[in-house]
């Protein structure tokens, strides 16, 4: 079996731990540095796995480098980590270390790899996420003055700059907007994803960037089942024993996502025929509004993936045919 290493990553160095060929623990620290990381991946074999603690920003060299060598490298989270080992005592960076290799080496069957994004689909996820950051800051300010209105006294000046501040957030924003349509025309496999996406009627502009950049243009989640539980929007059994209670979404899941399919199949019950009819047949059957939205959400991944796979645009007027009915053809 290949050499495996367990990493836990902080800003200025990670902590390396693995078994050598003896069975005996070995730990060390590598500087996170473009030198650093260079000198730790020379020593070590092509053929070696390695898994780290996923911690935002701190491993992007370490992925970069290692997929430019052909090393298989794996990003597994703390909570993942922690609730899979059972109970353990005491914490540092060595025992982490420690634990991340330990994970790996019992669950490497679950192993996720990653491979290294195109150039088009990282510039699309950083203009991406600046444009969220300049909407929230824009969402903030005009709560701030929503509050104001009903003060008696307020600064001009104070209001002079929030205007100016205003202003330039919205051409800022159309700027980021128009350089993210460009990068998606150019690139051929992501402009087809993105014509299909946004074919469907409830699905628009920032979903579909929202869908191409979460699933790695659908290369790292392919099915709509992991997507659906990995956006929150698929229920899981809650039951034990004698003791069944009503199926539940899970907490842990990708919030910014889920409120946008949410915000999608609000638009899609209203202008989408075959969600309307949809929703109207759960609400005859008195479904609460909340778990029709959650079913709808649900239906709408499953949508995109299908228009995905088949490679041809949303038609409304498309009705699925029986299985049976099918089977009876093929056969």
């Amino acid at each position: 079996m290949a050499q495996i290493y367990g990493i836990d990553l902080s800003q200025e160095k990670f902590d390396v731990n693995f078994k050598d060929q003896n069975g005996i623990l070995k730990s060390f620290i590598v500087k996170n540095t473009l030198s650093g990381i260079e000198k730790f991946l020379n020593k070590i074999e092509p053929e070696s796995i390695l898994c780290a603690e996923h911690t935002g920003v701190y491993g992007e060299f370490l992925i970069y480098l290692a997929n430019l060598r052909n090393i298989k490298i794996s990003l597994v989270s703390g909570y993942q980590i922690k609730h899979s080992l059972g109970l353990k005592r005491g914490k540092s960076d060595k025992l982490d270390a420690m634990k991340i290799r330990e994970y790996a080496e019992r669950f490497f069957d679950k192993l996720h790899f990653l491979d290294l994004e195109t150039e088009d689909l990282k510039e699309l996820r950083e203009l991406y996420s600046f444009r969220a950051l300049l909407v929230q800051e824009r969402k903030m300010i005009l709560t701030r003055e929503r509050g104001k209105e009903f003060l008696p006294y307020n600064s001009l000046f104070v209001k002079h700059v929030t205007n100016e501040m205003l202003l330039k957030m919205d051409e800022q924003i159309d700027k980021l907007e128009k350089e993210i349509q460009a990068i998606i025309c150019s690139n051929e496999a992501l402009n087809k994803s993105y014509s299909l996406i946004t074919s469907i009627v409830g699905i628009g502009q920032v979903t579909g960037c929202e869908l191409i950049i979460k699933t790695g243009n659908f290369n790292r989640i392919p099915t709509a089942r992991t997507a659906a539980s990995y956006a929150g929007v698929c229920p899981f059994p809650n039951s034990s024993g004698k003791m069944v209670k009503k199926s539940r979404v899970s907490p842990l899941s990708d919030k910014s996502l889920k409120s946008l399919l949410f915000l999608c199949a609000r638009i899609a019950v209203k202008y989408n025929k075959e969600y309307k009819l949809y929703y109207t047949k759960k609400n005859i059957d008195k479904k609460q509004y909340y778990l029709i939205m959650n079913n709808v959400a649900n239906k709408l991944l499953r949508t995109v993936y299908a228009v995905i796979r088949s490679g041809q645009p949303y038609d409304p007027n498309y009705i699925c045919l029986d299985p049976r009915e099918v089977m009876k053809k093929v056969a």
